[in-house]
């Protein structure tokens, strides 16, 4: 029995969109779901500068960027639905997944050889921080608020103080005091900032507000609304040293704590999950250890760049038209990326040799004059600098790959 789609695309972000129109460009028929009722993800929302440097070598604004992937979506005539959610996920065989969807039109049952997972993250939130207190009006996530600013026209609050300091939370911070509102603080309980150095020049420095490293908000107060938080320094270990409490009075407070990949659907169908990244565990076609079923974008790992999520997108495609053609991705002999010294998370994580393969990578803490190495395959990579909040990204060759037997380690050293 013939499936009714080559490929169909579960997000209609960045990832998603990007990775429908390169699937549309390899001849494959392609369907793409979006639970919203627009197309876009979050970019419709990003009303700054500082997207597209690397895909298209012009700095554009998130609204800017992700209307050329629309409307070159549409100028393809791609088919898709919004307002639609995938409820369940059943892999019935290698070239068979049947998927359950609630759309406009009703409960759609569809058959699909592939599947892009491209879903993007969820914002973590204040119950997973750990701030107790009162729950009053006036909290907000940071992508709660941007919304309200960019897509609303409302304006959340006029005294605010941000709890972390994530990309989101740093152009929050910038977008508040463009409208006048008066940013107290920016709290960050680790001992270096949670964002990239342009936004904590551009968004803090530039503006003079400032940031407090190794602080937490461990309460807040307020009657109806905010009225205050409590900020505590913190110890190596992040435990509030008792005695260096201190007010701030404000009437908001935005929770930019960072983001999860956003799994339900899959953790359901047993996909298994990197505890690392909070995303799944892939080989190098971006493919998790269900056969068809392949990951992009946030969902993946979670990105600091719009234009590594795009290029995700088109990589996971490219994997999907040769998964079709091949009716699987055939056997091979993977090698494990392992985590060596200063290494947090990379992805994917089983690579082939078969190919010329990106490495995506996060250290655990800050570091300056530094080389990444691949002991095992004897490459490095000099940096002048590693920072946890930008991802280290490097390309494997696939003739490098095929020097180490059964894994190749990454680690972070020294450069002596």
């Amino acid at each position: 029995m013939q499936n009714d789609y080559d490929v169909i695309v579960i997000g209609g972000g960045p990832a998603g969109l990007a990775a429908a129109i390169k699937a549309k460009e390899y001849g494959l028929k392609v369907l793409l779901l979006e639970n919203r009722d627009v197309l876009g993800g979050i970019p419709l929302q990003c009303v700054h500068p500082g997207f597209g440097l690397h895909y298209f070598k012009e700095d554009l604004t998130g609204t800017e960027f992700i209307y050329r992937f629309i409307e070159k979506f549409k100028e393809l005539g791609i088919e898709y639905y919004t307002g639609s959610h995938v409820m369940k996920i059943i892999p019935v065989s290698d070239i068979e997944k049947r998927l359950e969807v609630i759309t406009p039109q009703g409960l759609l049952e569809l058959t699909t050889t592939t599947i892009i997972y491209a879903t993007g993250a969820r914002e973590r939130h204040i119950f997973e921080i750990g701030i107790t207190g009162h729950r009053v009006a006036g909290i907000y996530t940071a992508g709660e608020a941007q919304t309200m600013m960019d897509i609303d026209g409302i304006m959340p609050g006029r005294e605010i103080v941000i709890v972390g300091s994530g990309d989101v939370g740093l152009i929050m911070a910038r977008r508040f005091a463009l409208e006048g509102a008066n940013v107290k603080a920016v709290i960050e309980i680790m001992p270096y900032p949670g964002g990239l150095t342009r936004n904590i020049v551009q968004c803090l420095q530039d503006f003079n507000i400032p940031l407090y490293l190794s602080h937490a908000v461990t309460r807040i107060e307020g009657k109806e609304r905010v009225e205050r938080v409590i900020v505590s320094k913190v110890d190596e270990n992040l435990t509030p040293i008792p005695g260096t409490e201190r007010e701030i009075e404000c009437d908001t407070v935005v929770i930019a704590a960072g983001l999860v990949p956003y799994l339900k659907v899959l953790e359901k169908i047993g996909v298994m999950i990197d505890p690392a990244t909070k995303g799944p565990v892939v080989n190098e076609y971006l493919e998790t250890n269900i056969p068809g079923i392949f990951v992009a974008g946030n969902a993946l790992v979670i990105n600091d760049l719009v234009d590594y999520v795009v290029e995700q997108g088109e990589w996971a495609a490219e994997s999907a038209y040769l998964y079709v053609k091949n009716q699987g991705i055939p056997s091979k002999k993977w090698r494990k990326i392992a985590k060596g010294r200063n290494i947090r998370l990379v992805v994917p994580h089983y690579v082939s040799g078969d190919r010329d393969v990106m490495i995506y990578a996060r250290v655990q803490k800050p570091e300056e004059n530094v080389k990444i190495r691949f002991p095992e395959i004897e490459k490095e990579v000099k940096l002048p600098v590693v920072r946890p909040a930008e991802m280290v990204r490097i390309k494997l060759r696939r003739e490098e790959i095929k020097k180490a037997k059964d894994k190749i380690t990454m680690e972070v050293v020294p450069n002596d």
